[in-house]
C-alpha cells in the first residue's frame, strides 16, 4: 500500500522519521509531501495512494475523487473539522484522528500564554499571579484533563462544564480535582479564567457570545487554543470595550487579529500560527500513532478511532 504523509506545516525531522520506519516496516510505500503551497501539488500527489496522513491540511471531495484508492485519512491530532466528513463517508473513506496525543503540548501552552499576557506581555510592569484565581474549563477532553493537572501546580480552583457528560465522567473529574458546573453559564459565573477546549461543531459554532462573556468577572481572561469560530469576535472586542482589565490569548489568530492588536495592545495576544502541537514531542506523538492507526487498519480492519459514518 501507498501511504502519503502530506503536510503544508511539516512534522518535526524525527517525528517523520519514525512514521516513514513505521510504514516501511510494516511492508508499505511511504511518501511525503511537505511544505506545499496549493492543492493542485496535492492533487497531484494522491492520485494513487491508498493512505493519507495529514495535520490541519484541508481535505475535501476534490482531493478524494483525485485519490481513487484512497482507503483510510488519519489527521495527526484531535480535530478533525479540516476534512469534510460527508465525503469521505460517500467515498467509503475511513477518516481517524489520534485523541490526545498532543494534549500536553497543548495544555503547556495553555499557561504559557496565560502567564505572558497576566505579567504584561514582559514588559516590566507590574503584573499578575495565577495562583488562587479560578479557572473554568469550556469542555473536559484530553487537553482540558491535561491543563487542570498542571493547574494544581499552581493552585488554581478549576471548574469544568461539557453537555456531553456523563455520571461516570463527572465521577472521574474529581479524580482530576475539577468542579463541575452544570451549565455553561454556571462556568462563565464561576471562573476568572476560560480556556475552550471543544470541538468544532455546527453546534459549538460561535458559542462564546456576549451574554456569556458578560457573566465573568471585569478582570476576566479567555484563552483559545481551539478554533477562532467558537468566539463571536465582535462580543469579545465589545467586552474588552467595556472593560478594561478583559484580557483574550489565542493560539488561532482571530478573523479581526489587526483590530484586537490595535484596540488592546497589551491584553490581546495570538501566536503567529497555530503552535498547539508544535514541539517535537507532540509530533512524535501524533505522527506516530498515525502511522500505527494505518497499519492497524490495513493489517487488520482497526478502525478504533473513526470520526465519521
Amino acid at each position: 500500500m501507498k501511504v502519503l504523509l502530506a503536510t503544508s506545516k511539516p512534522f518535526a525531522y524525527q517525528a517523520v522519521q519514525g512514521i516513514q520506519n513505521i510504514i516501511e516496516s510494516a511492508g508499505h510505500q511511504f511518501m511525503k509531501l511537505e511544505k506545499y503551497e496549493g492543492e493542485s501539488q496535492l492533487l497531484d500527489a494522491v492520485k494513487d495512494v491508498d493512505a493519507l496522513i495529514i495535520r490541519s491540511d484541508m481535505i475535501g471531495k476534490e482531493i478524494m475523487k483525485a485519490a481513487p484508492n484512497l482507503k483510510v485519512i488519519v489527521r495527526a491530532g484531535a480535530g478533525y473539522d479540516n476534512v469534510d466528513l460527508d465525503a469521505a463517508t460517500d467515498c467509503g473513506i475511513c477518516v481517524m484522528n489520534t485523541p490526545g496525543q498532543n494534549a500536553n503540548a497543548v495544555a503547556e501552552l495553555v499557561f504559557g500564554m496565560m502567564i505572558y499576557v497576566q505579567r504584561n506581555q514582559f514588559d516590566g510592569s507590574v503584573g499578575r499571579e495565577l495562583s488562587g484565581r479560578r479557572l473554568g474549563l469550556y469542555a473536559f477532553g484530553n487537553v482540558a484533563k491535561m491543563v487542570a493537572k498542571i493547574a494544581r501546580g499552581f493552585d488554581m480552583p478549576v471548574y469544568a462544564y461539557s453537555p456531553t457528560l456523563t455520571h461516570d465522567d463527572l465521577r472521574k473529574e474529581g479524580e482530576y480535582g475539577v468542579i463541575t458546573a452544570y451549565t455553561n453559564k454556571e462556568l462563565f459565573r464561576n471562573s476568572d479564567f476560560i480556556s475552550l477546549h471543544m470541538p468544532l461543531l455546527e453546534e459549538t459554532r460561535y458559542c462564546v457570545n456576549y451574554s456569556l462573556l458578560s457573566l465573568m468577572p471585569q478582570d476576566g481572561f479567555l484563552i483559545n487554543t481551539a478554533r477562532k469560530e467558537l468566539v463571536v469576535e465582535d462580543d469579545l472586542i465589545r467586552i474588552m470595550e467595556e472593560r478594561p482589565a478583559f484580557q483574550y490569548a489565542a493560539d488561532v489568530k482571530p478573523d479581526k487579529h489587526e483590530e484586537f492588536l490595535q484596540k488592546f495592545p497589551k491584553r490581546y495576544f495570538a501566536t503567529s500560527k497555530k503552535l498547539g502541537a508544535q514541539t517535537t514531542d507532540a509530533n512524535k506523538n501524533a505522527g506516530l500513532a498515525a502511522a500505527n492507526q494505518i497499519v492497524a487498519f490495513f493489517r487488520n480492519g482497526d478502525e478504533r478511532f473513526k470520526v465519521n459514518q
